[in-house]
């Protein structure tokens, strides 16, 4: 049992509980934010750790691949500094997605006062180990600080996110900043799987955090948000269900970025008929996947896309690992979701949407900067590929919903 998660169950460090019954994941939209798009580890990174860093009340973080390399030991440190300061810190790592790191980088936080709890064990002698939901995992990546800053996106803490020029992989990312009344929402989710594993490891409940008032940003910016997770069965039709909603209702523009696209026969149909009455739908993928599998998996749909119109992208620079999308130029998500079978059936995943146009257009521009890098799939040359490649993609296409 590990004694940071035991600790966090005891002891009661803030005095506001976390009730259950009081607030879900699923909201509807909420005023008073500000959102701010970052992109790739150069600016993620820096904006996440100034937030920890000017932290005063409480840190939470929710990361399914917390590595154990110079960027897992930045944020280390980072989050160490705040528990010797008395400031609560918690982290809720996935025991599959984090399974390379170094346990001494966890052992070390929960030493300093972080208090560490990782997301369905593996080990089958741990207390909360159960084969049922092994293959469960949560994909989240989400930080919230003091109830008024909280950031989620695809960008994991390891050194493939971190900028060439730092000595890290430089893979292409998307994360949102949230400043405001939303970031209550996001707080939720968070506690909602905390407590659940606290008391999962040691029978008992738990408080987390001090008495806070939520945040409405105040500025010029007023952009409705509204944050979806899928830890309730209803939620994870919701994420999905807004996908399809918006794409449905789109009237010029659909452009998705997404890293492992694997979409049902839903949202296939429903990308097919927005290109067929004329709505101009675009979908950047990976030239190169980080999951091969997948990547031939997805090509073997490319047809059906190409036949109705819909342009079709494949990244050329590194890994490509966003998840957003933009309708409209105003309705925008950025979140954890992939258009796949395991984020939509297995995965804790949390993803936001934006009602701005300022937001929309931003992530209008930066989508067709990328696609300077990521020339549209020529029909022809994809009709007469190699057998070779025609046999993967039919092989793996048949275990998709596996991957």
């Amino acid at each position: 049992m590990q004694g940071g998660a035991v600790e966090a169950g005891r002891h009661s460090y803030g005095k506001l509980r976390h009730k259950l019954g009081s607030t879900r994941g699923f909201e509807a939209y909420v005023e008073g934010n500000r959102v701010t798009l970052l992109h790739d580890g150069g600016q993620c990174f820096p904006a996440m750790l100034d937030a920890i860093a000017h932290a005063r009340h409480e840190v939470l973080l929710e990361m399914y691949w917390f590595g154990s390399d110079a960027t897992g030991w930045r944020f280390a440190e980072a989050l160490m500094d705040k528990a010797r300061e008395g400031v609560p810190v918690a982290l809720i790592y996935d025991a599959v997605g984090s399974i390379d790191s170094d346990g001494r980088i966890f052992d070390a936080m929960r030493a300093a006062g972080v208090h560490v709890i990782d997301y369905n064990p593996i080990a089958p002698w741990r207390r909360r180990f159960r084969w049922g939901v092994i293959n469960r995992r949560n994909h989240r990546k989400m930080l919230m600080v003091d109830r008024r800053v909280g950031f989620t996106g695809g960008v994991n803490i390891g050194d493939e996110w971190a900028a060439e020029a730092d000595g890290g992989g430089g893979w292409r990312d998307d994360m949102v900043r949230v400043e405001g009344l939303a970031v209550t929402s996001m707080r939720t989710i968070f506690l909602h799987t905390w407590d659940r594993l606290v008391r999962e490891e040691s029978g008992e409940h738990t408080e987390v955090g001090d008495e806070i008032p939520p945040a409405r940003f105040t500025g010029e910016s007023d952009a409705k948000v509204r944050v979806l997770a899928n830890h309730y069965l209803g939620e994870r039709r919701a994420i999905r269900a807004t996908y399809l909603d918006r794409i449905r209702r789109a009237e010029k523009s659909v452009y998705i970025t997404n890293s492992y696209f694997l979409p049902d026969r839903s949202i296939r149909r429903a990308l097919i008929h927005a290109a067929r009455r004329g709505v101009e739908v675009r979908v950047l993928l990976p030239g190169e996947s980080d999951v091969p599998a997948v990547s031939h998996a997805s090509r073997r749909m490319y047809g059906w896309f190409m036949d109705a119109g819909v342009h079709l992208h494949e990244w050329r620079g590194n890994v490509l690992h966003a998840k957003t999308a933009v309708v409209d130029e105003r309705w925008t998500t950025v979140g954890t979701y992939n258009l796949d079978h395991r984020s939509w059936h297995f995965n804790l995943e949390v993803t936001v949407a934006i009602e701005d146009e300022a937001v929309g257009r931003a992530m209008r521009d930066r989508f067709f900067q990328d696609l300077a890098q990521a020339p549209e799939v020529d029909e022809r040359s994809y009709r007469y590929r190699p057998m070779g490649d025609r046999l993967l993609e039919h092989f793996f296409y048949l275990f998709r919903k596996l991957l």
